[in-house]
C-alpha cells in the first residue's frame, strides 16, 4: 500500500514551490497570523474563528468574504483530509511561523491523534551566518529539508500544545521559563520566538515595545522618502519576527502621532523624546482591546534591566 502524505505549509509561496517540485501528497496552506491579535486555545472552533475575524476586521479591515474565501475555506479543506498516513508541517524559524506551528500541532493533537506528524523547519544552513526562510532555499535544499524531516514524538506534540495553551492564557509570565521544560525538543527556534514575543509587551522605560522602539530608531537614523521605504527597510532588518508589510503599515498607523510626516519620514519632538526615554508614552498608546495571544498587551511591562515581565496591578 502506498504511503500517503498531507503537507501543511506556512504560506502560499511554500505551497507553490512544493507543487513545482512535485512532492508527493496533498497540500494545505495555513493562512493565519496568530502572532497578532487575540487568540483562544480551541483552534478551529466557532469561538476561535469569531475571535480571529473580529481582530482582522478591526485591525486590518478584512471583509467577511475575504476571511471566508482566503482562510476558512482552506481550513475546511484541512478538516476533510483524514486518510493520509503522515502529516508534514512546513514552518520557518521566525515568530510568525512558530506561533502558527504550535497552533497547528495543537489542532492535530485534538483532531488527528495517532497520526504520524513530521516537521520541516528552515533557519540555519551550514556555512551561512544568516537564517534562511523556506522561500530562500534552492530546490535541492528544499528537497533535502523534506528528506531530513523530523518525526515528532508524542512528547513533542504535547509540548507544542502546552506552549500554545500558555500563549493563549491571560498571563504571558509562564512563557518566560517554558523553553526549559523540553530542552531536547526538535523545535530549535521556539525559544528565540518566545523571547521575541515577550519583547512585544511595552517597555517600562518609555511605554513602547522593542519593535515599536526599533521603528522609531530606524526612522530617526535614516532618511526615508516615504512609508514604503521605511517598511521595506524594516522587512529586511526585522530580526526573527517574520512580519509582512501589512503588519508594519498597521504598526506605523498606531505610532503616527510620534511622526510629523511620512512623506518624507520624520519623527516629531515627542517621538524623539520617547525614543530617548525622556518621556513615557504608555498612557497615550495604551488600549484595553490590544492583545498578544490571550494576554492584554498593556497589562504587563517589560523590564529591560532584568529581561522580565512585570504585571501591572490595578
Amino acid at each position: 500500500m502506498k504511503h500517503s502524505l498531507l503537507h501543511i505549509t506556512n504560506g502560499d509561496y511554500t505551497t507553490q514551490r512544493l507543487q513545482k517540485l512535485n512532492i508527493e501528497g496533498d497540500i494545505i496552506t495555513w493562512r493565519e497570523m496568530l502572532c497578532e491579535g487575540k487568540t483562544s486555545v480551541d483552534v478551529g472552533s466557532e469561538n476561535f474563528w469569531k475571535i480571529r475575524f473580529d481582530f482582522l476586521k478591526d485591525s486590518y479591515k478584512i471583509t467577511k468574504k475575504k476571511f471566508i474565501d482566503y482562510t476558512l475555506k482552506e481550513y475546511r479543506n484541512l478538516c476533510n483530509q483524514k486518510q493520509q498516513d503522515e502529516i508534514v508541517l512546513w514552518f520557518e524559524y521566525d515568530l510568525f511561523c512558530q506561533i502558527n506551528m504550535v497552533a497547528v500541532i495543537s489542532w492535530l493533537k485534538r483532531y488527528r491523534s495517532g497520526h504520524k506528524v513530521s516537521l520541516v523547519t528552515s533557519g540555519k544552513i551550514p556555512g551561512e551566518e544568516k537564517l534562511f526562510g523556506l522561500g530562500e532555499l534552492s530546490e535541492t535544499q528544499l528537497q533535502q529539508h523534506f528528506e531530513n524531516r523530523i518525526e515528532l514524538t508524542n512528547d513533542d506534540i504535547e509540548y507544542a500544545d502546552y506552549i500554545w495553551q500558555l500563549y493563549c492564557s491571560d498571563s504571558p509570565l509562564p512563557l518566560e521559563n517554558a523553553h526549559k521544560f523540553n530542552p531536547k525538543s526538535p523545535f530549535i527556534y521556539l525559544e528565540s520566538a518566545i523571547k521575541a514575543h515577550l519583547l512585544r509587551f511595552p517597555s517600562i522605560e518609555n511605554g513602547l515595545n522593542h519593535l515599536e522602539n526599533n521603528i522609531l530608531k530606524t526612522a530617526n537614523e535614516h532618511n526615508f522618502a516615504n512609508q514604503n521605504e521605511l517598511v521595506n527597510y524594516m522587512l529586511t532588518h526585522q530580526e526573527n519576527y517574520g512580519f509582512g508589510d501589512n503588519q508594519y503599515f498597521h504598526k506605523l498607523d498606531e505610532l503616527k502621532k510620534l511622526f510629523t510626516s511620512f512623506d518624507p519620514v520624520k519623527l516629531s519632538k515627542t517621538g524623539k523624546k520617547v525614543l530617548q526615554n525622556q518621556t513615557n508614552y504608555y498612557a497615550k498608546i495604551r488600549s484595553d482591546f490590544s492583545y498578544l495571544g490571550g494576554a492584554k498587551k498593556y497589562s504587563y511591562l517589560y523590564v529591560n534591566s532584568t529581561d522580565k515581565l512585570l504585571k501591572i496591578t490595578s
